[in-house]
């Protein structure tokens, strides 16, 4: 467990819906509550960290959520504007060059402008630095795209490398490329359902990661697992109430199907599959984030 947690940057990914932000702002808690300083950042997303976390809106700026806990909300133009001035260092001279509606319009046409700063963005928290010399984020989870967005995005280095000439952007992506694909500092955390298409995509994702954007994959998480409660003994004593005996055959069939799908997990990526049991939680805040917190500690600490 420590060495799996001693990860500096983790990216967390998978189908749309199988609930990457509850895994990213539970990852998060979890490391701040063992009093590591933690940024949690989204991608250019709809503000849903703040509704997870119980706390005002999280944009372009670092908020602080908790003791240790910080968050942003990377959105594309306050990304360029951060990257920009760190070369240029001057707020007059971006303004003439970036602000400008002729650069402005060229700067669409540049291959993946503006996933290249968020992304910048992100690989600067994991290197910057105390005034001591020490992390000043010692965690920085990333609620990455979905599936195929989440490819492209940490493929960007890689492709910049292979198609710009040298020169200062170049330099950029090669940084960029040698953080995410440091095993060491990196680790992708890939998130499912017990579903036969989020799990299929689970798959997909983690080869496509580890092929095309050479992240690894050191954690995955089966959100809404479905734990057997019945046995057939049970649901035959519950014969003489119908409608109690429904609902447990329907309980241990989706307990069978929820433990099929983790042994297939376990077998494509050759890892212990963490399960987070299905909460039935309304509304969905902190309290039901925390107490995936919870679930994730204690299985960690089961895998040791």
């Amino acid at each position: 467990m420590e060495r799996l947690l001693d990860k500096r940057l983790w990216i967390v990914s998978g189908k749309g819906g199988v609930g990457k932000s509850t895994i990213s702002a539970a990852l998060a808690v979890l490391f701040s509550s063992r009093g590591e300083r933690t940024l949690l950042c989204e991608v250019n997303a709809s503000d849903r960290l703040a509704n997870l976390l119980g706390r005002g809106r999280v944009g372009p700026e670092i908020v602080e959520l908790a003791d240790r806990l910080w968050a942003v909300n990377l959105q594309p133009e306050a990304s360029l504007r951060e990257y920009a001035l760190s070369i240029l260092k001057f707020e007059s001279i971006y303004k003439a060059v970036f602000e400008n509606r002729l650069v402005s319009y060229f700067l669409r046409f540049i291959p993946s402008i503006q996933e290249l700063v968020m992304l910048g963005k992100i690989i600067f928290h994991v290197e910057e630095r105390l005034e001591s010399g020490g992390p000043k984020y010692q965690r920085v989870v990333v609620d990455a795209p979905a599936t195929g967005h989440a490819i492209s995005f940490f493929s960007i280095p890689r492709v910049l490398i292979n198609t710009v000439p040298p020169g200062r952007l170049a330099k950029e992506a090669e940084r960029m490329r040698l953080v995410l694909e440091d095993p060491e500092i990196t680790t992708a955390a890939l998130v499912s359902l017990p579903e036969e298409m989020p799990v299929n995509e689970t798959v997909d994702l983690g080869a496509a990661l580890r092929d095309r954007a050479h992240v690894q994959t050191s954690l995955v998480v089966l959100n809404g697992y479905v734990e057997e409660r019945f046995t057939a003994g049970d649901i035959e004593a519950l014969a003489a109430a119908p409608s109690l005996q429904r609902a447990a055959t329907q309980h241990r069939a989706e307990a069978a199907a929820s433990a099929a799908f983790r042994r297939r997990l376990a077998e494509a990526f050759e890892l212990p599959v963490v399960a987070v049991p299905r909460l039935f939680t309304y509304p969905f805040g902190r309290g039901a984030v925390d107490s995936v917190a919870r679930a994730l500690e204690a299985a960690l600490k089961a895998i040791g």
